[in-house]
C-alpha cells in the first residue's frame, strides 16, 4: 500500500503535490473544527436545555407560591399596594406557564401531560381568581367560592412540583446517558489527533524526498560542473514531475557540453600539430574555436547555474513550492532561449521576458538588494530588435555595478521610439565608473580584438555589423551608476520574416 501511494505521489506534478498536501492540512483543520463544534454542542447545548427546564419549573413553583401568599394577603387587607404587588406577581405567574416547554417530542409524554394540566387548570384558576377579586364580600357564595380558589392554587403548586420531579427525573437520566460520551471524547482526541499528526508527517516526508533531494542533488552536480567537470554521473530521481523533466535535461545538457568541449579540445591538438606553413591559419582558426568554446560557456555559465540552484534549495525550505517552481521555470526559460534560439533578430517582447526572468532569479539570490523598472513606450510584440542583446547587459551591471555595493540598488530599462529610431537604455545606480575607466573602456570597444569581455564587446560589434546606422554608448560616473545606450533603426513584425511571440516560452 506504501508503496502505491508513493508511486502514485512521485507521478504527480508540484503543484498537485501541493494541493494535495494543503488539502490534507484543511481537512484536519476542519475535522478538528467540527469536531470542537460537536463537543461543545454535546457538552453544553444540550445540558443548558436540561438546566433551563429545571429553572422554568423551578420559576413557576416560586411564582404561584408567591402569587398565593399575595393573594391571600390582599383578600384579608385589601389595599393599593397590596394589589400592584399582586399584579406584577400574577403577570410572572402567567409568563411562567406559558413559557414552560411544550414540544411534545422533546419533553415526552409525562412532561407533556402534566404541562397540559398545569396550562388547562391555570386558565380555569385565572377565571375563577379575577372572578373573586372583582366580587363584593358580601355576596352569598364569596367565601365559598374564595375557599375554592385556595384549592385551586394548591392543586397548580403539587402539579408544579410533580412536573418539577418529572423534569429532574428525565434530566437525570439524559446525563446519565452522555456520561459514557463524555468520558470517551479525550481518547477520540488523542488518537485523531495522532492519526492526522502522522499523516501529515509521512506527507511532508514524500514532498522532501520528491522536492528537495532532487534540488540537492542538482546543487551537488553544478558544484562539479562549476569546477569544469562535465563527465559526472548522471543525477537520478524517481520524479515524474517538472524536477524530473528538470533532472533529465540536466544530465542531458551536462553531457552534450562535455562532449563538445572535448571535441574542441581534441581539434586544437590536432591543429597545433599542423605544419608551420599553416601556422597562421591554424592560429585564425585555433582563435575561432575558443571564441565558441567560450560563448558556449558563458551560455552554460556554470556558476550561475550554481549559485541559482542553491537559492532554489533554500527557497524550497523555507517556503512553498511555489516559488521553487517559478524559478526552475525561470531557469528554463534561459537555457532554452540561450540554447535553442538561432535567429539574429526576435520580438522585443522576447527579449524582455528572457530579461525578468533572469532579473527574477537574481532578486531571489540577492533579496531587496535588487530593484528593476522597465519602462516601454513601443508596442513590445511588434518592435525587432537583435538578439541576445538585453540579459548580458543587465548581467553587467549586477555583477559589476550593484552586485559589489552593499546596500544593492536598480536595474532601470527604459525602450522609446524617436526619428525612425529605437532607443533603448539599460542603468543601474551602482558603483560605476571614473572618468579614465570609461575611457579605456570605449577605446578597447573601438578596437577589433579589443578586451572588453565578450558580452559587452559582443553586442557592440553585432550592433555596429547588423545595423547601418546602428551605435551603443556608455556613460558613467564613479559612485553614482552607468548607461549603456542602443540605438537601432525602427523595425516591426510584418516588415521582416521574424517570429513574434509574446514572452518567447
Amino acid at each position: 500500500m506504501k508503496k502505491r501511494i508513493k508511486k502514485w505521489w512521485q507521478e504527480l506534478t508540484i503543484q498537485k503535490k501541493i494541493a494535495v498536501f494543503t488539502g490534507m492540512v484543511c481537512v484536519a483543520i476542519l475535522l478538528s473544527v467540527v469536531f470542537n463544534v460537536w463537543v461543545v454542542r454535546f457538552s453544553l447545548t444540550d445540558f443548558n436545555g436540561i438546566l433551563q427546564d429545571n429553572a422554568k419549573c423551578s420559576e413557576l413553583i416560586q411564582a404561584l407560591e408567591q402569587e398565593s401568599t399575595l393573594f391571600e394577603s390582599y383578600m384579608r387587607n385589601p389595599d393599593t399596594e397590596k394589589k400592584e404587588a399582586l399584579e406584577r406577581s400574577m403577570k410572572r405567574t402567567k409568563h411562567a406557564v406559558y413559557d414552560l416547554p411544550f414540544q411534545y417530542r422533546r419533553i415526552g409524554e409525562l412532561r407533556y401531560a402534566k404541562t397540559w394540566s398545569i396550562r388547562s387548570s391555570y386558565e380555569v384558576y385565572c377565571t375563577k381568581r379575577d372572578a373573586i377579586l372583582s366580587m363584593e364580600d358580601n355576596v352569598t357564595d364569596y367565601v365559598s367560592r374564595l375557599y375554592e380558589v385556595y384549592d385551586m392554587q394548591d392543586y397548580l403548586k403539587d402539579y408544579a412540583g410533580t412536573l418539577m420531579n418529572y423534569t429532574i427525573e428525565e434530566g437525570d437520566v439524559s446525563y446519565q446517558k452522555k456520561v459514557p460520551t463524555l468520558i470517551s471524547v479525550p481518547l477520540v482526541v488523542i488518537f485523531a489527533g495522532i492519526l492526522l499528526l502522522f499523516g501529515i508527517a509521512e506527507m511532508a516526508a514524500l514532498m522532501k524526498e520528491t522536492i528537495m533531494a532532487p534540488i540537492f542533488k542538482l546543487v551537488h552536480a553544478s558544484q562539479k560542473i562549476a569546477a569544469n567537470d562535465f563527465f559526472i554521473r548522471d543525477v537520478e530521481v524517481d520524479n515524474k514531475d517538472e524536477l524530473g523533466e528538470l533532472v533529465r535535461a540536466f544530465n542531458k545538457m551536462k553531457y552534450a557540453t562535455g562532449e563538445y568541449i572535448q571535441a574542441l579540445e581534441e581539434k586544437r591538438k590536432t591543429l597545433d600539430l599542423l605544419h608551420e606553413e599553416e601556422l597562421e591559419k591554424l592560429e585564425t582558426e585555433k582563435r575561432l574555436e575558443m571564441t565558441k568554446l567560450e560563448l558556449l560557456k558563458s551560455q552554460i555559465n556554470p556558476h550561475f547555474l550554481f549559485n541559482t540552484l542553491n537559492v532554489i534549495g533554500g527557497m524550497a525550505s523555507l517556503e512553498e513550492a511555489e516559488t521553487t517552481e517559478k524559478m526552475i521555470r525561470a531557469l528554463s526559460a534561459l537555457f532554452r532561449y540561450n540554447l535553442k534560439n538561432q535567429d539574429t533578430e526576435v520580438c522585443l517582447s522576447q527579449e524582455l521576458k528572457i530579461m525578468e526572468d533572469y532579473m527574477y532569479l537574481q532578486q531571489m539570490r540577492f533579496g531587496d538588494r535588487i530593484t528593476y523598472r522597465k519602462d516601454c513606450s513601443v508596442d513590445a510584440d511588434k518592435v525587432i530588435v537583435p538578439a541576445f542583446t538585453f540579459q548580458p547587459l543587465v548581467e553587467n551591471a549586477i555583477i559589476h555595478g550593484l552586485s559589489k555595493k552593499e546596500e544593492g540598488g536598480t536595474v532601470r530599462v527604459h525602450i522609446w521610439q524617436k526619428d525612425g529610431f529605437t532607443l533603448i537604455t539599460i542603468g543601474d545606480n551602482g558603483l560605476g565608473m571614473d572618468e579614465a575607466a570609461l575611457m579605456h573602456l570605449r577605446g578597447e570597444l573601438e578596437k577589433e580584438d579589443g578586451k572588453t569581455g565578450i558580452g559587452l564587446g559582443n553586442i557592440f560589434r553585432r550592433i555596429r555589423a547588423m545595423y547601418q546606422d546602428g551605435n551603443v554608448e556608455i556613460y558613467s560616473k564613479k559612485d553614482v551608476g552607468t548607461v549603456v545606450k542602443i540605438q537601432i533603426r525602427h523595425k516591426e513584425v510584418g516588415e521582416h520574416d521574424v517570429p513574434c511571440v509574446g514572452g518567447g516560452r
